[in-house]
C-alpha cells in the first residue's frame, strides 16, 4: 500500500551498500555515486533530496539514455515511492527508466543473471525494461492512489512497460480509466493504454474526440487516435481546432514526448507518407495559421516551417496561409510567419510586396523583413539592401550566405557594390563584417573589381579576410598594383597576416618567393610530429602542395611533420597527415610516401566524429591515382557505409577501376542518397560513373529521389534545409536528363 508503513532506513541502506555499484556504470562511469543520491532522495532534507534527483537523472537517465545501474536503482525508487517518500518524483523516475528501456529479447538474460539460457547477454535497455516490469504492481496500485498526481504519474510510467508489461497493465489501466474523473490522469491513462494496446484502446480514443471530453483527454484522444494509426476524420480536424492553442493542455502532462500537440500530430501523419494524410495536414496547418488568437498562430507557424522541412509539397500549399499569418501580425511579426516565408525561397514569392514594405520601415523588424527578401526575391532585396547596409546586420549576413554560409549568396547588383565599398571605409577591426565582405565580393569576382581601392585602403585593418577578397575581384590591369599591396604585407606583422599575404600573392601571380621560407617557418616547428600544431600544418601542407613541384625544399620539413603511424592520432592529427600526403605527392610526383599515410587513416575507422576525416582521406587517395591501387581493399570496405559511400567510390574509380562493380555500386550510392547520407556527393558520383549506363531499376529510384514528395535533406542550419534540398532536386534533375 502507498505510504502505509513506516519507512526503515536502516535495511534500505543496507541493501543499497550491500551491491557493488563502483562496478555498474552510467553516464559518466563508475556508478559508486548513486547509493549516495539515492539515500538523499529518501531523506528529510528537501533541497538534497532535489539536487539528488537532478544527479540521478544525468546520471541513470541522462537524456533519456538508460545503463546498467539505471535497472539495480529500480527496486530501490519503487521501495522510495512506496514509502510515500517524494512518489511522484521516485515514479517518474522510474517510468523513464522504462521509456528508455526495451522489451527483453527472448532467451536473453532474466534477473540477475547476466547470461540467459541461450547464452545471449541481456542488454542494459531490456534489464531496465524487465526492472520496472517487476514493480507494476506498485504502479498499478499507484494508479488508484488518492492524489492526482501520483494517479498521474504512475499512469504514465506504467504505459512505457512495452508487451512485457503489457498483459498485467492493460486491464488494469482500463479499469481505472472507466471511474477516473481527474482529466489529466484520464489524458495519461488513454496515452498509456494506446501505447501498450493500439488496436484495443483505438475505439476508446475515437469516442473521447467530442466536445462533451474534457479539453485534456479530448486533445490526449486526437494524439491517440493519430499513434494508432486510424484514418484522420473531419471529427479530428475539427476537434484540434476548437482546442488550439493545444501547448498549454499538454503543459501539464508527463507525455513530454507528446508535449508540442499540433507539431507531434503533424509529424505522425506526414511520415504516413500517403496523399490523403499530407492534405490532411495542410488543411489543417491552413487553418490553424488563420486563427483570430496569435498564440495559435505562433503555434501553427513552428508546425508549418517543420511540414515544409519534411514535405516538398508543404511550401507551395502553405504560402499563402502564411502570407495570411504575416498580415494579421502586423509590423511585429508575432507568430514568426513573416520570417518563415523567408526560409521558403522563390516559393515565398506571394509576399514579396509585404516584406519589402516591411523591411522599408526601421529597427530590427524590418531587418528581419529584409532578411526573408533576400532568399525570396534576392534581385529586389539587393536594392534595398544597399540603402541602409550599416542597420541591416541580419539581411546583411543572409546576403553573404546566410548562417554558416549555408544559403546562396545575393546575386550582383551595381547599387549594392557602392554600398559595401562605402562600408569597407568604415570598419572597424573586429567583427564578422570583413569576412563578410569577403564572402560577396569574391562571389561577385570580377564584377566587383571596381572595389579594388577600398580593399587595398582596409588591407591594414583586415589583412587576413580582405586578401582573399582582392585576390577574387583583382582584374588583370590592376594585378601589378594589387602584387606589391600583398608583398609589402609578406614582410611585416604577425605570422599568420604574412602567411595569408604570401598565399593570395602566389595565388593571384605565382609567385612563391616570398611564401616558401614561411611554409618552412611554419613547419619547422612541428618537427617530430605535428599533433600540437593543429591547423598550422594542414595550411602550410596545403600551401606546399598548391606550389608543387618548386616546394622540394620543404620536402624534410613535411616527413618531419606527420604524426607517428604506430601512436594514437585524433582527427586533426589525421586531417594534418592526409595534407602533408597530398602535399609530398604533388612535390614529388611519387605516391610511395603517400599510400602507407592514407593506409594508415582509412584503416582506422574507430575514433569518434570521424567521418570527415576519413572522406578527406578518401577524396586524397582518388587524387593519387592509379598509383594508389595498394589503397582498393581498404577503399572497398568503406562503402558499405553510407556516410562514406560517394568518397570510397569516387576514390576506387580513381585507383582501381577496373575492381569496380558500377552497378552494384550505383545500388549503394542510391542507398545513400535515399538515406540522406552524403546526398550531394552521392548524385555527384553517379553523374561520374555515367547515368547513361543505369539500369532501368536505378533510374527508376533516381527518378524518385527527385519527385518524391518527402525531403530528402532533412537535417542542416535553421533556415536552409528547404532550399539545400531544392538544389539536390535540381541535380538530381540534371543528371536524369544527362542519362
Amino acid at each position: 500500500m502507498i505510504g502505509g508503513m513506516d519507512f526503515d532506513r536502516a535495511p534500505f541502506h543496507a541493501e543499497l551498500d550491500a551491491l557493488p555499484w563502483a562496478s555498474y556504470t552510467h553516464a559518466y562511469g563508475s556508478a559508486e555515486d548513486v547509493p549516495g543520491a539515492l539515500r538523499a532522495l529518501a531523506g528529510d532534507d528537501d533541497a538534497a533530496a532535489q539536487e539528488a534527483q537532478s544527479e540521478l537523472y544525468g546520471s541513470i537517465l541522462h537524456q533519456g539514455s538508460v545503463y546498467e545501474a539505471s535497472a539495480h536503482a529500480v527496486p530501490f525508487l519503487a521501495r522510495i515511492a512506496a514509502a510515500g517518500i517524494r512518489t511522484v518524483d521516485a515514479l517518474l523516475l522510474m517510468g523513464g527508466i522504462a521509456e528508455g528501456g526495451a522489451d527483453p529479447d527472448p532467451g536473453a538474460a532474466s534477473g540477475s543473471d547476466p547470461v540467459g539460457t541461450a547464452g545471449v547477454r541481456e542488454s542494459d535497455e531490456a534489464a531496465c525494461r524487465r526492472a520496472v516490469v517487476a514493480q507494476l504492481p506498485l504502479l498499478l496500485a499507484s494508479v488508484r492512489h488518492e492524489d492526482r498526481a501520483v494517479r498521474q504519474a504512475a499512469a504514465w510510467a506504467a504505459g512505457w512497460t512495452g508487451t512485457a508489461g503489457a498483459a498485467l497493465a492493460v486491464p488494469a489501466l482500463r479499469d481505472r480509466a472507466a471511474v477516473e474523473a481527474d482529466p489529466l490522469v484520464r489524458a495519461e491513462l488513454l496515452t498509456s493504454l494506446v501505447e501498450l494496446d493500439p488496436e484495443g484502446s483505438a475505439p476508446a480514443a475515437a469516442g473521447a474526440i467530442g466536445p462533451d471530453s474534457p479539453p485534456e483527454l479530448r486533445l490526449a484522444a486526437v494524439t491517440a487516435c493519430a499513434d494508432a494509426g486510424l484514418p484522420w476524420s473531419r471529427g479530428l480536424h475539427e476537434a484540434v481546432l476548437e482546442l488550439l492553442p493545444l501547448d498549454p493542455l499538454a503543459a501539464d502532462r508527463y507525455d513530454h514526448s507528446r508535449g508540442e500537440p499540433l507539431h507531434d500530430i503533424s509529424v505522425t501523419l506526414l511520415e504516413r507518407d500517403t496523399e490523403a494524410d499530407r492534405e490532411a495536414v495542410f488543411a489543417l496547418l491552413d487553418a490553424a495559421l488563420r486563427s483570430d488568437d496569435p498564440e495559435a498562430r505562433t503555434e501553427a507557424v513552428w508546425v508549418a516551417m517543420t511540414a515544409c522541412e519534411l514535405s516538398r509539397s508543404a511550401p507551395a500549399r502553405l504560402a499563402p496561409a502564411l502570407l495570411a499569418a504575416a498580415e494579421a501580425d502586423g509590423p511585429d511579426d508575432g507568430s514568426g510567419a513573416l520570417s518563415a516565408l523567408g526560409r521558403l525561397g522563390a516559393r515565398g514569392a506571394l509576399a514579396a510586396d509585404l516584406l519589402a514594405a516591411r523591411a522599408a520601415g526601421d529597427g530590427d523588424p524590418a531587418d528581419r523583413a529584409l532578411e526573408a527578401l533576400v532568399t525570396v526575391d534576392p534581385v529586389r532585396a539587393a536594392s534595398l539592401l544597399a540603402r541602409d547596409l550599416e542597420r541591416r546586420p541580419r539581411a546583411f549576413q543572409a546576403a553573404s550566405g546566410g548562417p554558416g554560409d549555408a544559403l546562396p549568396v545575393i546575386p550582383y547588383a551595381p547599387e549594392l557594390l557602392g554600398a559595401v565599398r562605402r562600408r569597407l571605409a568604415t570598419m572597424r577591426p573586429g567583427g564578422t563584417t570583413p569576412f563578410r565582405v569577403t564572402a560577396l565580393l569574391a562571389s561577385w569576382g570580377r564584377e566587383a573589381s571596381e572595389a579594388v581601392p577600398e580593399l587595398l585602403a582596409a588591407l591594414p585593418s583586415h589583412p587576413l579576410p580582405l586578401t582573399k577578397a582582392l585576390v577574387a575581384v583583382c582584374p588583370p590591369g590592376r594585378r601589378a598594383e594589387v602584387a606589391d599591396a600583398l608583398r609589402e604585407r609578406t614582410a611585416t606583422g604577425p605570422a599568420d597576416e604574412r602567411f595569408a599575404a604570401a598565399r593570395a600573392l602566389h595565388e593571384l601571380t605565382g609567385d612563391h618567393g616570398p611564401l616558401l621560407p614561411l611554409l618552412a617557418e611554419r613547419l619547422a616547428g612541428s618537427a617530430g610530429g605535428g599533433g600540437g600544431s593543429g591547423q598550422l600544418i594542414r595550411e602550410a601542407a596545403e600551401a606546399a602542395a598548391a606550389i608543387g613541384p618548386a616546394a622540394a625544399s620543404l620536402v624534410p620539413a613535411l616527413r618531419a611533420a606527420l604524426n607517428s603511424p604506430g601512436g594514437e592520432r585524433n582527427n586533426p592529427q589525421m586531417d594534418d597527415d592526409i595534407a602533408v600526403a597530398v602535399a609530398l605527392h604533388r612535390i614529388t610526383g611519387g605516391v610511395a610516401e603517400s599510400v602507407p599515410v592514407l593506409a594508415g587513416v582509412l584503416g582506422d575507422r574507430d575514433g569518434l566524429w570521424r567521418r570527415w576525416t576519413l572522406v578527406r582521406a578518401a577524396e586524397a587517395a582518388a587524387g593519387l591515382g592509379p598509383g594508389a591501387r595498394p589503397l582498393a581493399p581498404v577503399l572497398r570496405t568503406l562503402l558499405a557505409d553510407p556516410r562514406l559511400t560517394p568518397a570510397a567510390a569516387l576514390a576506387l574509380y580513381a585507383v582501381a577501376p577496373e575492381e569496380l562493380d558500377t552497378g552494384h555500386v550505383a545500388g549503394l550510392l542510391l542507398d545513400a542518397a535515399e538515406a540522406g547520407e552524403a546526398p550531394f556527393a552521392a548524385v555527384d558520383a553517379l553523374m561520374v560513373f555515367g547515368t547513361d549506363g543505369l539500369s532501368a531499376e536505378h533510374r527508376a529510384r533516381l527518378t524518385e529521389l527527385a519527385e518524391r514528395d518527402g525531403r530528402v535533406v532533412r537535417t542542416g542550419l535553421d533556415g536552409t534545409v528547404e532550399i539545400t534540398d531544392e538544389r539536390l532536386r535540381a541535380r538530381v534533375r540534371a543528371a536524369l536528363r544527362g542519362a
